[in-house]
């Protein structure tokens, strides 16, 4: 027995169990004839998709030193998102050379072109209040500046 999605010719769609060798039955809801229709199946478990290069190490370090197992692992890595890239162009995404990759460009990598970010601040942020007695004081929040007398 198996499951088959049968379609009839005015676009109604349903399953069916039956055996291979049974003749297909005819629509439930117009009783046209129907056909077999190519139905989405699931596979168990997740695809993985090689990482883009900006996630592959950037570094001598970033390879283990140089060991020679892992180097291998890494290009037939590269290779495998190459020939994805090849087949769906639109998933190589921005081939700008990376030039920072690191501390602060982490998350957003710096590439060939682009304008660094200004520093941010890790410790809060700047901004002033105005107090009732007219005039303001600037605060970091996280620091103290200074101490308000009112």
């Amino acid at each position: 027995m198996a499951i088959y999605e049968l379609s009839c010719a005015t676009g109604h769609r349903f399953e069916v169990i039956q055996s291979f060798t049974a003749p297909l039955p005819s629509c439930p809801e117009c009783g046209g004839a129907t056909r077999k229709v190519p139905s989405n199946f699931a596979i168990v478990g997740a695809a993985t998709l090689p990482p883009p290069p900006e996630r592959m190490p950037q570094t001598w370090k970033g390879t283990y030193r140089g060991d020679r197992d892992y180097v291998t692992v890494l290009r037939r890595t590269a290779e495998a998102r190459q020939k994805l890239e090849d087949k769906h162009p639109e998933l190589a995404g921005d081939r700008r050379p990376v030039i920072a990759h690191e501390g602060r460009y982490e998350a957003a990598p710096l590439r060939a072109g682009d304008t660094p970010h200004a520093p941010t601040r890790t410790a809060g942020h700047s901004h002033s209040h105005a107090h009732q007695h007219g005039h303001e004081h600037g605060h970091w929040h996280g620091r103290t500046e200074h101490a308000d007398p009112g």
